[in-house]
């Protein structure tokens, strides 16, 4: 288990939180993460935003919520266009990313640097859409910078486990982190890869406990047992915290231990 106290000189502390799922995900993380970052002497938070506005997209207010909080990038996936305004600000400084395997010609922006770290948003292929390869877009990033960034974080928005896993193995070695979003179910599979990658299927979610995946229930069974459209809106009662930290050092890029830290609020 990793102690509280940060690890040393020349590490970097990152705490990587799920999916933010509505008013209650927004509400949990203000809640629990300035007394994280305390506890564990985090040096950068990265959240997985796309979900925060009542479940479908990201609005500038949800968003600043979250940095309000302590927050310091927000990364997304297939969501990011559900919430119009947003796009304006996707190209602005404000560090809400977009898959970087868009087209390039697409609003935004795919990675950015934060504190010496360069985070990067990533999206699947496999039951999800029809986008640019992943490990090609990664391919040409790294590629692209060179030896400028060591400590490279990547959230790698995905449905299938054996995407994402692939994924890990293909990048391990070349960047500190895969951590895989979208499903809304944390998994148990927190390691370090062979050449020093750190890597969790997916992180999981901030939102309902009692829910379908952070909706309500009673709208997804309706949609599963009749096959009729139905709006979905976000659940309430106790909420589930999941995310994983991740200590990395700084001279190599390659993380030291990575653990997972999941909190329940009432």
């Amino acid at each position: 288990m990793l102690n509280a106290c940060h690890s040393g000189d020349g590490d970097l502390r990152v705490l990587m939180i799920g999916d933010v799922i509505g008013r209650p995900g927004r509400r949990a993380v203000e809640a629990l993460l300035p007394g994280l970052r305390d506890e564990y002497k985090i040096d950068l938070v990265v959240v997985n935003g796309e979900n925060t506005a009542a479940g479908f997209g990201i609005t500038l207010e949800t968003a600043q919520e979250l940095f309000d909080s302590g927050v310091d990038v927000i990364t997304s996936g297939n969501h990011i266009w559900d919430q119009k305004e947003i796009v304006p600000y996707l190209d602005t400084e404000v560090p809400i990313l977009r898959p970087l395997n868009y087209p390039p010609t697409t609003p935004g922006k795919g990675y950015v640097s934060v504190n010496g770290a360069l985070v990067v948003s990533l999206i699947g292929r496999v039951f999800v859409g029809n986008f640019d390869c992943p490990f090609r877009a990664m391919d040409a990033l790294i590629d692209e910078l060179g030896e400028s960034h060591r400590v490279i974080l990547v959230d790698f928005h995905a449905e299938a486990t054996s995407e994402k896993v692939a994924l890990g193995w293909y990048l391990d070695g070349r960047v500190s982190a895969v951590v895989g979003t979208h499903t809304h179910v944390g998994t148990v599979d927190t390691s370090l890869l062979n050449c020093g990658t750190a890597y969790v299927s997916d992180l999981g979610m901030v939102g309902p406990s009692h829910s379908v995946i952070g909706s309500n229930i009673e709208d997804v069974l309706e949609r599963f047992l009749h096959q009729t459209p139905r709006r979905l809106a976000v659940a309430n009662g106790p909420v589930r915290f999941g995310s994983v930290l991740i200590d990395i050092d700084e001279n190599t890029g390659r993380a030291t231990q990575i653990i997972r830290v999941d909190r329940a609020v009432r």
